[in-house]
């Protein structure tokens, strides 16, 4: 596996340098180290699987892999079939309570799983739809790539650079304790970034500076624990971002017993 690896002193004593990592440098750092994944099956996704190496991101408390997933000419029929097949969410379930207030989500979302789970935060529980063949696809290839299953993915769609999604961590109760999210994105390549919760705020208590990534086109970023614990992630507004952007989270969700 290839890596990208960042030794940190105690986070709370001294500042931290910034961490910033963009696609094309991921496949341009190498250290010849390699971490085995299961192979795929699928026509044509082995060879790929293969030759696309996995890169590590660490930090204090951040713990993530990232890959390409899919070849370019496999992530633009993907996106394709995403755009024409996937049904978002309307009306109340476009909303989100922060801080006691209601506003609209700056993007389009749904959620798509196992019938008997349900999913809440900000506010909203959500009911996923059932699996499309086109989610199915991917989430099999995730699980050949990395050997974990998941029964749950929050799809976030954004038409372009003045969509976006806040500061937050993917911890609410119905995620089973210590699992990994896998994030796989298709469309344009946009800012992402992880800030520690220590350092957020006026009255932060550290001063650790946040991780920039870009993640490409088919690409598929694993966020480890204790990833979600310490670090607050977001997408942020990019005024001269043209082009959508879908981002699948795929989550493993334990069904709750209703109150």
């Amino acid at each position: 596996m290839d890596k990208f690896l960042v030794k940190r002193p105690s986070p709370c004593k001294n500042k931290q340098e910034p961490l910033e990592m963009k696609g094309g440098e991921l496949d341009r750092m190498r250290d010849g180290g390699e971490k085995k994944r299961p192979r795929s099956e699928m026509p044509g996704a082995d060879e790929f699987l293969v030759h696309s190496p996995w890169k590590q991101i660490r930090a204090e408390g951040l713990n993530c892999d990232y890959k390409i997933l899919f070849g370019k000419t496999e992530a633009d029929k993907i996106f394709q079939e995403l755009e024409k097949e996937v049904e978002y969410f309307e009306g109340d379930l476009t909303k989100v309570q922060v801080f006691g207030k209601w506003h609209n989500i700056p993007r389009k979302q749904v959620t798509y799983g196992d019938p008997e789970l349900t999913y809440t935060y900000s506010g909203v529980t959500f009911s996923p739809k059932l699996w499309i063949p086109v989610l199915n696809r991917i989430r099999e290839r995730i699980t050949l790539a990395t050997g974990h299953t998941f029964n749950f993915v929050l799809i976030n769609r954004y038409k372009d650079g003045y969509d976006h999604i806040g500061e937050h961590r993917d911890d609410e109760r119905e995620l089973v304790p210590q699992s990994p999210i896998a994030s796989v994105s298709f469309g344009a390549c946009r800012d992402f970034f992880f800030r520690h919760g220590a350092s957020r705020g006026k009255n932060a208590s550290c001063h650790i500076e946040p991780v920039k990534l870009q993640l490409a086109h088919g690409s598929l970023l694993m966020m480890n624990y204790p990833t979600n614990v310490y670090w607050y992630h977001s997408l942020p507004t990019r005024k001269k971002v043209l082009a959508p952007r879908i981002n699948l989270t795929f989550r493993k969700v334990m069904a709750l017993a209703k109150k």
